[in-house]
C-alpha cells in the first residue's frame, strides 16, 4: 500500500512540475528562444529527485563548441540523467516520437529524430544535427544504436558519427569536439550493484516499457555515475573509424572503472 502511495505521489508531483514548466517551454519552442534549451534541465533534475536517482559526476563537461557527447546507452533513465547535468538535445530513433509519454517529452525537448533505414533522408537529418551543433547546442549521440544490459559497452557504429563530420565545415575553427561519456549504474538502496543485479537499472529493449517503468517507480534509490572523458578533436579529413575507436576505448575504460567501484575509492 505504501509503495502505491509513493508512486501516486511521484506521478502527481511530476505532473505539477510539468504543468508549471510547460507554458514556458511551448513559448520557447514557438519562437525558438534559448530558454527551450534550459527548461528541460529543471524538469530532468526534478524527475531524478522524485525517482530517487542520485547522480555523481566525474570530470567536466567540455566548454568548447561545437560539442557532441558520445555516451553508452543503458536505459531511458539515461535521458533523465544526462538532461539533469547538462543542457543537451538528443539524437533519437524516429519510432521514439510515437512512444507514450516519452515521445511527447522528446518532442518538447526538440530531440532530433532520425530514420536510419531511409538513406534519402540521411542528408537532411545530418544537416539538421550539424546546424544545431553550429548554433551552440550540445548534441547527445548513443553510438551503440541500442541499449545494453549496463555491464558492458556494445559495438559502436562509426557511421553514426557522420553528423560530427558534417558539422566540421561550418565551424569557425574547422573542428568539432566529441566528448566520451560513461554512464554507470552502481548502487541500489546504497548497496553495490553486481553484474547480475544491474538489469534492475537497465532496459535492454525487449522488455515492455510500462512494466519496466513501474518496476523503477517501485524500486527507487538508484545511484548512477556520469563520467566525462577527454574530448576528441575531429577535423576535416579525419577518419570516422579512428574517431570511433578512440571514443570506444575511452568510454569502455571509464565504464569498467566505475562499475568496479574505483570511483568510490577516493570518497
Amino acid at each position: 500500500m505504501i509503495t502505491w502511495i509513493r508512486i501516486a505521489l511521484i506521478v502527481v508531483l511530476l505532473l505539477v512540475v510539468t504543468l508549471v514548466l510547460l507554458p514556458f517551454q511551448l513559448i520557447g519552442l514557438a519562437f525558438d528562444l534559448k530558454i527551450r534549451r534550459y527548461i528541460p534541465r529543471y524538469w530532468h533534475k526534478t524527475a531524478c529527485f522524485l525517482l530517487g536517482i542520485r547522480i555523481r559526476v566525474y570530470g567536466e563537461l567540455d566548454r568548447r563548441r561545437p560539442l557532441m557527447l558520445a555516451s553508452n546507452h543503458v536505459s531511458w533513465k539515461d535521458i533523465l540523467v544526462l538532461g539533469a547535468v547538462a543542457d543537451v538535445v538528443y539524437i533519437a530513433k524516429a519510432e521514439v516520437a510515437n512512444w507514450p509519454i516519452f515521445g511527447t517529452l522528446a518532442k518538447l525537448q526538440k530531440s532530433i529524430f532520425v530514420v536510419r533505414e531511409q538513406k534519402r533522408k540521411a542528408g537532411e537529418q545530418v544537416n539538421e544535427i550539424a546546424e544545431r551543433m553550429k548554433a551552440g547546442e550540445i548534441v547527445v549521440l548513443f553510438p551503440e544504436g541500442t541499449t545494453s544490459d549496463g555491464n558492458r559497452l556494445l559495438e559502436i557504429k562509426s557511421s553514426l558519427f557522420g553528423a560530427a563530420a558534417a558539422a566540421v565545415p561550418h565551424t569557425p575553427d574547422g573542428v568539432v569536439h566529441v566528448q566520451p561519456v560513461a554512464l554507470a549504474y552502481t548502487r541500489v538502496h546504497g548497496m553495490a550493484m553486481g553484474r547480475y543485479h544491474r538489469p534492475i537499472a537497465a532496459w535492454p529493449g525487449d522488455i515492455e516499457l510500462v512494466p519496466h517503468l513501474m518496476g523503477v517507480l517501485k524500486e527507487g534509490a538508484l545511484d548512477v555515475v556520469v563520467a566525462f572523458g577527454e574530448a576528441v578533436e575531429f577535423r576535416t579529413g579525419d577518419n570516422r573509424k579512428q574517431l570511433s575507436l578512440t571514443v570506444t576505448m575511452r568510454i569502455r575504460r571509464m565504464l569498467i572503472d566505475h562499475l568496479r567501484g574505483r570511483s568510490y575509492e577516493a570518497l
